[in-house]
């Protein structure tokens, strides 16, 4: 019988799941898998600067791709360094695994030096999670890791493995096929769904479809856009779901909801039936939930039935893969939107777009204007979580599934750098930019050592306005504008830069943008680009938190641009 050691089998299995690229941080528990993986050429391992950014590198790999993400991080406070990371990727069903190191199997509750039940510690932040204490048992829990992180409704797998279960002999294989009892990763198509569903569409007036990360992770965009022509459906997109469809299709209404469109936002509330597909009925999409779409029935297409009526109340709910349902669904649909409801929406989308100043401040707007104009809205964007995230959303014209990495559900600070790092190991040769806040980048700022070593072309888009930006906008409007901690110091960053090796350019006006990010695309390897905006900018629309979304606080612009709202 031919045996083999944990840490080779480790290694053969991210062979057999066809990854490249694995994001890491060695320690002494995991020692037994880095020797074994220079044996493994084929398999990149980078290694970054702090392991949550690891996590996030994997995560911005993943959904770059649609292909699952690897981290890796030894016991202790290098797999805790990974949590936030994991519970990023949780919150967004991002398919991950993260591989964690541990004491050995016999130390394990005996406290030992930097031994942490990351088991325990991440059951609520993992979709499935595993302690491997037989080296027998790992073939068949790394194929199942891999199975249950990019099936259904994706997420994170943890896998904890013991120093003495890398080096522990085995003749186990991997298994030829995986099945987990009582997991089944959708249900069933039901036709009396179909058919009810179609029926509430025929008879509708002021038809409008939400559509969401599903459509993206299931790779059903075309068939989004198929339903949209047949029936002529006006498409909101949610923030996670951007680039689900063409920004610049006439059916396209961008996002809504607390920073999105007024357009999209207004239709909602005045619409008879909302489809929803493959999208969770977020709170900041949905504003004060017994607000929301009051004149609508609501269909709600998800792989997850624990979505269906948990937020808001479905007329009808259509479970299992939109790989299927949808496709189906729009072999039923046969309705056209009425023209007098285009009409309407037409009107508000006229009376009410997303303003881009045009007096003489230089604001975060223009730079995001810009970037989306010379880059043809065709690259991989991440974003940090603020002001830019909102902006970046609403001015950039998003073309194609996967171009956009943002943290929506856990909203973290730092994600953007490193998340487009990740797409950038996963693309080379493919336009990347990172957009972040001063505050946020100066997380996880050591990353552009990693950068600079693997020569990556990234490039940076650094909004710097001296303040947590949306923090300081909710002072201002919500507390008397009594700023409290909010202003944001920052080093020099050209002198940063300097000192990483990073090109650098520095902007403050708006003459100088387009050459800014000219010369910042035309450069090879890491780029920061600092732009120096306006300090108290803030973003609009605007839903106060816990309110309606009839209670939109409109741009104040509008008026100086002489713009009346519709419908008031």
């Amino acid at each position: 019988m031919n045996t083999r050691s944990g840490a080779e089998i480790v290694m053969a299995s991210l062979v057999r799941q066809g990854v490249d690229t694995i994001f890491g941080y060695p320690g002494g528990v995991v020692l037994p898998l880095y020797d074994e993986m220079l044996n493994w050429p084929q398999v990149k391992h980078v290694l970054v600067r702090h392991e949550q950014c690891a996590a996030h590198m994997a995560d911005g790999y993943a959904r770059a791709t649609g292909k699952v993400g690897v981290c890796l991080a030894t016991s202790g406070p290098g797999a805790t360094n990974l949590v936030t990371g994991i519970a990023t990727a949780m919150m967004d069903s991002i398919p991950m695994v993260a591989l964690t190191g541990n004491v050995n199997s016999w130390a394990i509750g005996t406290d030992a030096f930097q031994e942490t039940d990351i088991q325990g510690i991440t059951i609520p932040i993992t979709k499935h999670n595993y302690l491997v204490q037989n080296v027998a048992d790992l073939p068949h829990v790394l194929e199942e890791a891999f199975y249950l992180a990019n099936s259904g409704r994706k997420g994170p797998v943890l896998v904890d493995i013991p120093k003495d279960v890398f080096t522990a002999l085995t003749g186990a294989d991997f298994p030829n096929e995986v099945q987990r009892r009582g997991y089944k990763p959708s249900a069933d198509l039901n036709p009396l769904s179909f058919q009810r569903a179609a029926h509430l569409l025929k008879e509708a007036k002021k038809p409008i479809v939400i559509a969401g990360a599903g459509v993206i992770w299931s790779d059903t965009s075309d068939a989004l856009r198929e339903l949209a022509e047949k029936c002529d459906l006006p498409v909101i997109s949610t923030l996670l779901g951007l680039g689900n469809i063409d920004r610049n299709d006439t059916r396209s209404l961008g996002m809504m909801g607390m920073h999105g469109e007024f357009v999209g936002t207004r239709a909602v509330q005045e619409a008879d039936l909302v489809i929803g597909i493959g999208m969770r009925w977020d709170d900041r999409l949905t504003g004060k939930v017994n607000g929301f779409a009051p004149k609508a029935k609501l269909i709600h297409f998800d792989i997850d039935p624990s979505e269906f009526s948990k937020v808001v109340e479905t007329e009808v709910v259509v479970p299992g893969d939109l790989a299927k349902s949808l496709p189906e669904f729009v072999a039923n649909a046969d309705s056209k939107t009425n023209a007098e409801w285009w009409t309407e929406i037409r009107a508000w989308q006229r009376a009410n777009p997303i303003v881009v100043p045009d007096d003489k401040k230089f604001v975060a707007r223009h730079v995001l204007h810009k970037l989306n104009e010379l880059t043809n809205a065709d690259a991989y964007v991440s974003t940090d979580v603020g002001q830019h995230q909102m902006w970046t959303a609403q001015l950039y014209k998003f073309r194609n599934p996967y171009q956009l990495l943002t943290s929506g559900g856990l909203g973290t600070m730092g994600f953007g750098f490193p998340a487009a790092m990740g797409a950038a190991f996963a693309h080379p040769g493919k336009e990347v930019w990172a957009v972040v806040g001063d505050g946020g980048f100066q997380m996880t700022l050591q990353e552009l050592q990693t950068a600079v070593e693997n020569n990556l072309d990234v490039k940076i888009c650094l909004i710097n306005n001296g303040f947590l930006g949306m923090v300081r906008q909710w002072q201002e409007m919500f507390y008397d504008n009594r700023q409290s901690h909010v202003s944001m110091g920052s080093p020099d960053y050209g002198k940063l830069a300097e000192a990483y090796g990073v090109t650098f350019f520095r902007c403050s006006s708006r003459d100088e943008v387009e050459d800014t990010i000219q010369r910042a695309r035309k450069a090879k390897g890491p780029v920061l680009c600092e732009f120096l905006v306006e300090m108290e900018e803030n973003v609009f629309p605007m839903i106060a938190a816990g309110k309606s979304n009839d209670d939109i606080i409109t741009d104040p612009l509008l008026k100086q641009h002489e713009l009346v709202e519709a419908g008031k």
